[in-house]
């Protein structure tokens, strides 16, 4: 007897390929299996399809990456803070860090990495409309967001994936610091109570804090 065939006509259709779909898919590979694995190749697996098919709608792995990015980014939350104009532009960066740092490899990746999707946009506006209420001269807010973005990325990148092993670094860290020799290091020796004071939360908000006053005051050259 000959083998039966499935005809290709009996076949259940593939869905249609569309780029939403195919970040979406990204997406889903970054959290099972981490984002080293969010390739053109595995994706085209996942997707059952060539990767040429993919070029089609995303160009490279580092826009791919990108994509995933601004995917993320979707989930920082724009409202909801209470208090004055500068109080609810760090709970809007406070929220960018979350979300980043709930996705180690993803922050890391962010420090070289600019989305350009819906989702950075919406959060870039929301960050130069804050700006705006606070009486921020348009130059110095139109700079000041890409300084307060990377601040939080490298925030976000260094204390990514914060475990055990981190934990011990930090402490580690600090013991150095306060057996410091005072006639070699003397200004280490003098503040080693202080450098590493205060909790991740107090240190983030003060961080922000300084660069949103900072920005308000320092002049961008030409203005």
């Amino acid at each position: 007897m000959s083998e039966s065939r499935t005809s290709r006509r009996e076949r259940p259709a593939k869905p249609a390929l569309t780029r939403e779909g195919i970040i979406a898919a990204a997406v889903a590979i970054m959290r099972t299996e981490g984002l080293q694995r969010v390739t053109m190749r595995r994706l085209a697996t996942e997707l059952d399809t060539g990767p040429a098919s993919l070029y089609v709608y995303v160009a490279n792995t580092a826009e791919l990456h990108a994509a995933v990015l601004d995917e993320l980014l979707g989930e920082v939350e724009l409202g909801g803070a209470s208090g004055d104009w500068a109080d609810q532009l760090i709970g809007v960066l406070t929220s960018y860090v979350e979300v980043l740092t709930a996705n180690p490899q993803l922050a890391r990746t962010a420090v070289a990495t600019r989305p350009n999707g819906p989702n950075y946009l919406r959060l870039v506006d929301r960050i130069l409309g804050l700006l705006a209420d606070g009486g921020v001269a348009r130059t110095r807010a139109a700079w000041g967001v890409d300084l307060l973005l990377l601040a939080g990325t490298a925030h976000a990148a260094e204390h990514a994936g914060a475990g055990a092993t981190a934990d011990q670094e930090w402490e580690t860290l600090g013991q150095t610091l306060s057996t410091v020799d005072p006639r070699r290091h003397p200004h280490i020796h003098e503040l080693s109570d202080l450098l590493l004071a205060g909790s991740h939360t107090e240190r983030l908000t003060w961080s922000f804090q300084a660069l949103i006053e900072g920005l308000s005051r320092t002049e961008v050259p030409g203005e």
